[in-house]
C-alpha cells in the first residue's frame, strides 16, 4: 500500500523545517519533486536544496515529475481548478505506481503549511490513501516575523482572505485587519487607500527576501513596481501582505 506524508516547509528556508519534518523526510521511501517548467525551475531547485541539506537516509530517493498546468480555456474558475487538481492527482498516482510498485511511503514538500490556502490535501483526497500531515511555518508567520509586528490588536479579530476575494468583494465588514494571500494582481489597488497601512513581503525567509511597509497611498505604487521587477528577475514570486485600517 502507498501512503503520503505532506510536509510543511515554510517559505523555502531549510531553517524553517521542524525536527518532525526532518524525521519524516528521512523516513520516506521517495520525495516527490514537482517541476513547473523552465520559468519556475528555482522552485524545484529549492526543494532539492532542502532535501540535500536535511536527508541523511541514503535509501530515500528524489523522484521528479512535471506538474500539469491549468487549462485557461475553461472559463469557470472553480471548474478550471477542479480539472487541474484531477490531473495533478493522476500524475501523483503515476509517480507512485512507477517509483514504488510494491507500495511505500512518499513525501511531498508543501510551501508554508498544508492546511492554509493550499490544495495539496484536497488533491491527496482524490487518491484515497493514508495521509499524514506535518505542519509548517506559514507565510503569515514569516511576514509578521520579518516586520517584527503583532498580527492582531488586543482582543480584536483578523481575517485571512485572497486577492480574488478582496478585488471582487471589497473589504469584509467587521474586521480592521486583513491578511491577503494568493494575490497575483495586487488587489489592494481596488481599495480606497485612505487610512490603510500595508505590510508586504516577498520571498520571505529566503536570501531574496523583500519587505516594505507604509501608508497604502504612498507605498502601494512602490510595492507594485518592486513586485513586477522581482517576478521578472526570478520567473516567479511568492508574496503576502497585511492591511490594517487603524494602523499608522
Amino acid at each position: 500500500m502507498h501512503s503520503l506524508v505532506l510536509i510543511g516547509i515554510g517559505t523555502g528556508n531549510p531553517d524553517h523545517l521542524t525536527l518532525q519534518a526532518i524525521k519524516a523526510l528521512n523516513a520516506a521511501d521517495i520525495v516527490m519533486i514537482p517541476r513547473k517548467g523552465a520559468q519556475k525551475a528555482d522552485l524545484a531547485e529549492l526543494r532539492r536544496r532542502i532535501c540535500d541539506e536535511v536527508i541523511t537516509n541514503q535509501a530515500t530517493r528524489l523522484v521528479e515529475f512535471d506538474l500539469p498546468v491549468r487549462d485557461e480555456a475553461t472559463l469557470d474558475y472553480r471548474a478550471r481548478v477542479e480539472d487541474w487538481h484531477d490531473e495533478i492527482a493522476r500524475r501523483w498516482r503515476q509517480v507512485l505506481e512507477r517509483a514504488l510498485p510494491q507500495g511505500g511511503r512518499a513525501a511531498l514538500l508543501v510551501w508554508g503549511d498544508p492546511s492554509l490556502y493550499d490544495s495539496t490535501l484536497r488533491i491527496a483526497g482524490r487518491l484515497a490513501l493514508p495521509v499524514e500531515v506535518i505542519p509548517g511555518i506559514t507565510s503569515i508567520q514569516a511576514l509578521t516575523a520579518a516586520h517584527a509586528m503583532v498580527l492582531n490588536e488586543i482582543g480584536a479579530p483578523f481575517l485571512v482572505t485572497t486577492g480574488r476575494q478582496l478585488r471582487d468583494h471589497g473589504w469584509p465588514p467587521g474586521v480592521d485587519t486583513l491578511v491577503v494571500m494568493l494575490d497575483g494582481g495586487c488587489a489592494f489597488q481596488s481599495l480606497d487607500p485612505a487610512g490603510i497601512w500595508i505590510w508586504w513581503g516577498a520571498y520571505l525567509g529566503m536570501p531574496e527576501q523583500i519587505i516594505r511597509q507604509g501608508a497604502l497611498a504612498r507605498i502601494g505604487p512602490e510595492i507594485i513596481a518592486t513586485r513586477a521587477a522581482a517576478r521578472a528577475a526570478h520567473g516567479w514570486i511568492m508574496d503576502v501582505y497585511l492591511l490594517k485600517k487603524t494602523a499608522g
